[in-house]
């Protein structure tokens, strides 16, 4: 069997974005998912991308996905890498392609003198905890996320 992981071309815009709705049902957000092709084509495939993404390809077949940027660490003073999504096709888990999207990107990670590659699972989700945690990854407990959207951001955003 073969597995092929390949930086994402603008023709994947749409696979993209399939995985992105394929993700969201398996995470019970479909409804949350408002990106269109346009919006993914031009994020990822513009001249200058904040974001990126690699294609799993098994047998020739697309079969998953992540997607990521580089964020900072000021303690670190380094750069590190955000995985924001990691999906594999359920007729296609078990066979080491997550554990090879997450291999090609730590290596993106020292490549790129990163400091730390991280990534947010929902706490729901013990089948990705306990794969992540046999990795080595280790779960930072201490910190809770904040998001601001929608009105809250556009308020926030009329104090300044």
């Amino acid at each position: 069997m073969t597995l092929n992981i390949r930086k994402a071309e603008r023709e994947d815009a749409a696979l993209i974005l399939r995985f992105i709705g394929e993700l969201a049902v398996y995470e019970k957000l479909a409804d949350d998912v408002v990106a269109s092709v346009d919006d993914i084509e031009r994020a990822l495939f513009c001249e200058n991308p904040k974001v990126f993404a690699l294609i799993a390809e098994w047998e020739g077949a697309p079969c998953g996905f992540a997607l990521y940027f580089f964020n900072f660490s000021t303690f670190l003073g380094r750069h590190g890498v955000y995985l924001e999504d990691l999906f594999v096709r359920e007729t296609h888990r078990g066979k080491g392609i997550g554990k090879a999207l997450l291999a090609r990107l730590a290596a993106i990670a020292v490549e790129n003198d990163c400091g730390r590659l991280e990534w947010s699972v929902l706490d729901w989700n013990a089948p990705s905890i306990a794969f992540y945690k046999s990795l080595g990854a280790l779960p930072m407990d201490e910190w809770t996320v904040y998001r601001l959207t929608g009105p809250a951001l556009v308020d926030l955003a009329g104090r300044g």
